[in-house]
């Protein structure tokens, strides 16, 4: 999982017809990534004669801006990958073909349903991933089992939320400073709203209903866990590897780290559930075919290339993300049947998660959602911050005239 700061949005989407290699545009990544992506461009050139391929990395921190940057002289690749939720409004402004056409439906109906659902927009699919992203609260067992909290057999048994904040109290008791959660504070950008908007969707709202009641009770519960000390600001990024905290919010991303310390202490639990069930976020870097690309032909074969078994299992036992099909899950040993990450698959295939809103609007939502948890979390009134954030959605909404 990526998170990004949008910078100016897109206004032009289109470039002459390129030159006969196909050119694709990736971000740099972990250098993992960057090696497995090489390595299969390389097998794929040897395995599917035809125009060469000319693979371009970016970097992540500016890879927006560049994309932009791009749409603007009219000199976009034909394959781009990008993070999840700025599909929406790329696809919105005219930059990316569907790929109806150019993905088989065997290869479609592989898909894991929360990657077909983030890469549709108004009925169409416009992108497919490689792998996918989950949250969870990573946990210990001695701890948890010390104030006898239960632990859920899956996302039909969350703790609800009133049963998650009194644990919280209870594990606080049994802690030396108290602080026994990590939200994963010192992370920046989209984090706030990858990770916490799957509360408003537990609570049946979202981030274009900020002002609701249901929103006001969510973020209140953050609030509260914040204001009685119960939260570590992890600055350090440190707080469960050191054992300050018992609980910790974040993604897959983590396990690793967190296995190597706790080893069979480590537990991997749901999210509360706020009211409606349980919810996960999910998304992450995908791809897809630009409106310049004049090989459909040629960028159909790579993306389904990509999506073969081999390729997916090769970029994900490097990564450690969810792999992007059903058939590759079946054979990962972190995220099939039997293996230590099976919450993730389990809440990515049986419809545990939420995407990030799938409207052109999303750069405005997000910026809007991240001030909003940054003042709640710093003690401002919850009802008074989310009613001018509702406000500031609905005019937006206006001036662009319900993103027709």
């Amino acid at each position: 999982m990526r998170f990004w700061i949008f910078a100016l949005l897109l206004t032009g989407c289109s470039r002459p017809p390129g030159p006969a290699p196909l050119q694709i545009w990736a971000h740099e990544g972990r250098e993992v990534e960057r090696q497995t992506l090489t390595r299969q461009l390389e097998r794929f050139q040897r395995e599917h004669p035809g125009p060469s391929v000319q693979l371009t990395f970016l970097p992540e921190g500016s890879y927006n801006s560049q994309v932009q940057a791009a749409a603007l002289a009219e000199q976009l690749p034909d394959v781009l990958e990008f993070d999840g939720p700025l599909l929406y409004r790329y696809a919105w402004q005219g930059c990316l073909q569907p790929l109806d056409s150019l993905i088989t439906g065997s290869t479609r109906t592989n898909l894991l349903p929360s990657l077909e659902r983030q890469g549709t927009f108004r009925g169409h699919l416009y992108s497919v991933g490689v792998f996918d992203s989950g949250l969870a609260l990573y946990g210990r067992k001695s701890l948890l089992a010390r104030v006898g909290a239960r632990l859920p057999n899956g996302p039909e048994e969350a703790w609800s939320v009133a049963e998650f904040s009194r644990i919280l109290k209870d594990l606080s008791r049994e802690d030396q400073d108290g602080q026994v959660l990590d939200l994963k504070l010192n992370y920046q950008g989209e984090w706030f709203t990858y990770a916490f908007s799957p509360a408003l969707a537990s609570a049946g709202t979202d981030l274009n209903h900020l002002g609701s009641p249901a929103a006001n009770r969510v973020l209140a519960h953050f609030q509260g866990w914040q204001k009685h000390g119960l939260v570590d600001p992890d600055l350090d990024d440190a707080a469960f590897l050191e054992g300050r905290v018992a609980l910790s919010w974040v993604g897959h991303w983590e396990y690793v780290r967190y296995a190597k310390r706790w080893g069979s202490d480590l537990c991997l639990i749901p999210l509360p559930d706020f009211g409606q069930g349980s919810r996960s976020g999910q998304g992450s870097w995908n791809w897809a075919v630009t409106t310049s690309c004049r090989q459909g032909g040629r960028a159909s074969e790579f993306l389904e290339f990509l999506l073969e078994d081999r390729q997916v299992l090769e970029m994900t036992a490097g990564n450690g993300a969810v792999p992007g099909t059903l058939s590759a899950i079946a054979q990962s040993p972190l995220y099939r049947e039997d293996g230590p990450l099976r919450l993730f698959s389990i809440q990515l295939t049986q419809g545990w998660c939420e995407p990030r809103p799938a409207t052109p609007a999303y750069p405005f939502l997000t910026s809007v959602f991240q001030q909003a948890m940054q003042d709640i979390l710093h003690g401002a009134s919850v009802s008074r911050v989310l009613t001018v954030a509702a406000q500031d959605i609905r005019q937006d909404d206006l001036d662009n005239q319900g993103y027709r």
